[in-house]
């Protein structure tokens, strides 16, 4: 019996700006998702603009930092 032949699948033909928003989407989806669990586990956060980076051509993109910080007790 002969094995069958077997060829790679065809990739999507994604553009490079496709694939920048795609993984900026997938690590704010990442983010979201921790966000979450530090809320069920009794935390707050915020998330601040700790600087803006631009590349000298008019493009420009936010970084942030959070800030985590534990629920106050009860004055």
């Amino acid at each position: 019996m002969s094995k069958p032949a077997f060829t790679p699948a065809a990739m999507p033909d994604s553009s490079t700006r496709e694939r920048a928003v795609d993984r900026v989407a997938e690590a704010s989806h990442r983010l979201n998702e921790a966000v979450r669990r530090a809320l069920e586990a009794g935390y707050s956060v915020e998330l601040v603009r700790a600087s803006r980076c631009h590349d000298g051509s008019g493009n420009w993109g936010d970084q942030i930092v959070p800030t985590v910080r534990e629920k106050e007790a009860a004055a």
